[in-house]
């Protein structure tokens, strides 16, 4: 394995972990945010899924100038 396929994975573990733990908790997050707002509650999940989408858009985006 070569090193910048070793720093992907690197990379890609611990931004999975990241959002791993986050959607281990993301239930008790949104009922305790619902108890001020349901509609921020639904909010807060959308906000969850898109982040993990837009983290590794920008990641895609930084290493295209970085090809070999």
């Amino acid at each position: 394995m070569i090193r910048k396929d070793r720093n992907a994975l690197a990379a890609a573990a611990v931004i999975m972990l990241a959002f791993g733990l986050t959607a281990f908790y993301l239930p008790a997050i949104m009922l305790a945010v619902g108890e001020v707002s349901p509609i921020a509650a639904g909010g807060v999940a959308l906000l969850f899924i898109a982040a993990l989408f837009i983290v590794f858009w920008l990641r895609a985006r930084s290493q295209q100038g970085k090809e070999d």
